[in-house]
């Protein structure tokens, strides 16, 4: 485990004083993403799946769709964006933690002075910096080779700002409480990637919504990926394809609802499941 020298001032007891929850959860974010960049294969991994995707979905469906102004590969642009989103915060945290866990790496940090707060503050940097250059990478892929317009004004892109920073938190604190259910190392990427690979076949990534059957729709709705992906289509598609819709509009409002839903939710799970020791510790 790599470990960083923090320099601190001495309290009023003479004493060193301990750096707060947030400038250790800096520090901790530092080496995350160090950490992270340092694994070419995973680095690889995570970016160029979600542009490989998006260009082979792209390349077999690039008709236009009917009355909406947009074409099938602009319609995976949004899709992919979502689901690239989710990749790098539910599942990326869902087995990394999973494999910390296992590997005692949690338990030593557990038994440091370092504030909890400060591990997980670590996490959301790693999970923000990567889910921002993959949202970028995408967007730039889209617009340059299939011709999405990306919004020209600010409310456009305060609009997606909203719905990135709500689906990244609702994804990552589900990554968090998930990576409480495998019982090894080994078994976290099948139990995260599972469910992760269903919600995408649900929520309209890799078929048009307006095709999916209603009963998978009804499941899709209660879960943040359908709503991030209704969201992202709602910034970067024309207006007209709203209608593809199953309300025929984009509901922001609604968006904004569920999402932050998720959010509590998502919050009180990780409270109520995450564990710092392995099942066989106690």
């Amino acid at each position: 485990m790599t470990t960083t020298a923090v320099h601190t001032a001495p309290s009023a007891t003479g004493a060193p004083a301990l750096p707060g929850a947030w400038r250790l959860g800096l520090i901790r974010g530092a080496m995350e993403i160090r950490l992270f960049f340092r694994q070419r294969e995973q680095v690889v991994f995570t970016f160029a799946f979600p542009i490989v995707f998006l260009f082979l979905f792209a390349s077999i469906f690039r008709d236009h769709m009917q009355h909406t102004g947009a074409t099938a590969s602009q319609y995976y642009v949004a899709s992919m964006t979502a689901a690239g989103i989710m990749s790098t915060s539910f599942q990326s945290l869902g087995v990394s933690i999973a494999i910390e866990r296992e590997q005692r790496v949690l338990r030593r940090l557990r038994s440091t002075p370092m504030p909890p707060a400060a591990y997980f503050l670590g996490k959301i940097w790693l999970v923000m910096v990567t889910g921002v250059l993959e949202t970028a990478l995408l967007l730039t892929f889209g617009a340059t080779v299939y011709g999405v317009n990306l919004p020209s004004d600010a409310t456009g892109w305060l609009t997606f700002a909203w719905i990135f920073v709500l689906g990244i938190t609702d994804c990552a604190l589900l990554g968090i409480a998930i990576s409480s259910v495998p019982r090894s190392a080994s078994s976290a990427s099948s139990v995260v990637v599972l469910p992760f690979l269903l919600l995408e076949f649900i929520s309209g990534v890799y078929i048009l919504i307006d095709t999916l059957p209603g009963w998978m729709l009804t499941v899709g709705s209660f879960f943040p990926l359908k709503w991030l992906c209704q969201g992202l289509r709602g910034v970067f598609l024309p207006s007209a394809a709203a209608a593809l819709e199953p309300a025929g509009s984009w509901e922001y409002g609604r968006i904004a609802l569920v999402l932050g839903a998720w959010c509590i939710g998502g919050l009180l799970l990780c409270l109520l499941t995450f564990r710092w020791k392995p099942r066989d510790e106690r």
